[in-house]
């Protein structure tokens, strides 16, 4: 079986040009910047539905801020992913990642759970670190949060992460930890109606579990809430999510210590700039923990596929930029710049340290990775439908994936969405078909037929793309 995903990052729809050392920069003034990241909010939501219209098991947004350069602004996954589940039935609305070290995790439970509940229990729930000090040290400094230091931005993101599951998972609870207290000791709740629920015996819970009862405080003024020495000891988080114990955890994996946790918790990974050798030894490091941790998995299901169980949605997932040339579809020397835009950005965070082949050592972080670069190690392929099949089911035998799932990348700075849009139904027409037959099929999808929708050219307008191509 084969699942396959859209990426949606949020890259700039403006022109782009060469500024001073010939990085790549968008060609506008930050008024323009704005409007274009207005677009480009309209644009995620567009094409979460027509991936869903068009046969696509999974639709990612990613959570970025504060994106002058413009190569990845997606400000709220949940928010947007809402819009697209209200219109979609059959699509799982993911997030790649929400970045929880920016939020409070009771917070984010909650809107989570609502995104479950209106979805039908289409929800894919994405979380990780962070890497950039603009959004982390903005967003996270009131929880004690911090991307500089990445001792302290790992507990953090442990804590907050084992209150994202209690959230979900216990009917009402505490946490008393280093960053996160949970009802703060000082909350104080004198009110009648709870103790009242919780002395008729049925909640589960008893008075004294959930409050600390004592006299009124004869110092406080105000209402008999507060006005009492009686505090909160534990909370309940409402709604819960539809899917039990909750949707399937994803987070971003790099290092052996991150790929191992995650397989010790039971999260299933997205590696983005991996080639096939480096991703078949992540899988093997991964695949190996989760063995030895004897199948970690949110629903007890215990033993997986090797790289991706489809029918379990367990294991690793990676990414691929796909650009298809045919005809008069397609712009190689915008897509390539595009490319470059992108990697101008991300290359300064270290990234470049992973395009190395397993057992080569780490490039220098220095490397400015190009549009060549990403080819020569298949993250991206720019051309007809047969070389995309060629490249994407190399990479799945080459790490030896017995089922498979990969998350298309459409989008690079420069293009409108409309030109998105046409990648995507190219995709599904020319790509997706071949995949599936040779994958061994859909899963969870009775119908996997392309449907074309208003908005859309008509059907079989690359008839003359692929003459031309044949030409």
């Amino acid at each position: 079986m084969i699942d396959i995903g859209v990426f949606y990052n949020g890259t700039i729809d403006l022109p782009l040009k060469e500024g001073k050392d010939g990085i790549v920069i968008p060609d506008g003034s930050l008024t323009d910047v704005h409007e274009s990241c207005k677009r480009g909010i309209v644009a995620a939501v567009r094409q979460g539905v027509l991936a869903d219209k068009l046969g696509f098991d999974y639709f990612w947004q990613t959570e970025h801020h504060f994106q002058i350069e413009g190569a990845e602004f997606s400000p709220n996954p949940v928010l947007s992913g809402m819009a697209i589940a209200a219109q979609t039935k059959r699509i799982r609305v993911g997030q790649a990642t929400n970045v929880i070290t920016m939020h409070h995790p009771v917070r984010l439970a909650e809107q989570i759970a609502m995104l479950d509940l209106v979805s039908g229990g289409r929800c894919e729930m994405g979380v990780g670190r962070g890497y950039q000090p603009r959004e982390v040290e903005v967003l996270g400094r009131n929880f004690g949060a911090t991307i500089q230091d990445q001792e302290r931005n790992r507990a953090y993101f442990e804590e907050a992460y084992e209150v994202l599951i209690k959230c979900f998972t216990e009917a009402s609870f505490q946490h008393r930890g280093e960053n996160l207290s949970v009802p703060p000791s000082y909350t104080k709740w004198g009110h009648a109606q709870t103790m009242a629920y919780l002395e008729d015996g049925k909640a589960g819970r008893s008075l004294d579990d959930v409050l600390k009862v004592g006299r009124p405080d004869m110092y406080s003024s105000g209402n008999p809430v507060v006005a009492t020495t009686t505090r909160m000891e534990e909370i309940s988080v409402f709604p819960q999510a539809l899917q039990s114990p909750h949707p399937q955890v994803w987070m971003p994996m790099t290092s052996d210590r991150t790929i191992q946790m995650g397989a010790q918790k039971g999260i299933n990974g997205q590696f983005f700039a991996e080639n096939n050798s480096r991703l078949k030894r992540n899988i093997e490091v991964y695949h190996a923990e989760a063995e030895r941790c004897g199948w970690p998995d949110y629903r007890n299901r215990g033993e997986f596929k090797f790289g991706w169980d489809s029918e379990k949605r367990r294991g690793i997932a990676p990414g691929r930029w796909v650009h298809i040339e045919m005809g008069g579809l397609g712009d190689r020397k915008r897509w390539e710049r595009g490319i470059q835009h992108g990697w101008d950005f991300y290359g300064p965070f270290g990234f470049a340290a992973v395009f190395a082949e397993a057992g080569e050592a780490p490039w220098p972080m220095s490397t400015r990775i190009t549009p060549e670069i990403v080819q020569q190690k298949e993250l991206g392929v720019c051309g007809p439908p047969d070389k995309v099949i060629e490249v994407l089911m190399r990479c799945k035998e080459a790490c030896g994936y017995e089922d498979f799932n990969v998350m298309i990348d459409f989008e690079v700075g420069g293009f409108e969405s409309q030109e998105v849009e046409d990648q995507m139904q190219a995709f599904a027409e020319e790509v997706m078909p071949t995949l599936r037959r040779e994958c061994g099929g859909a899963p969870n999808l009775q119908d996997s037929k392309v449907e074309v929708v208003p908005q859309l050219r008509p059907q079989g307008w690359l008839d003359s793309a692929k003459a031309a191509l044949v030409e």
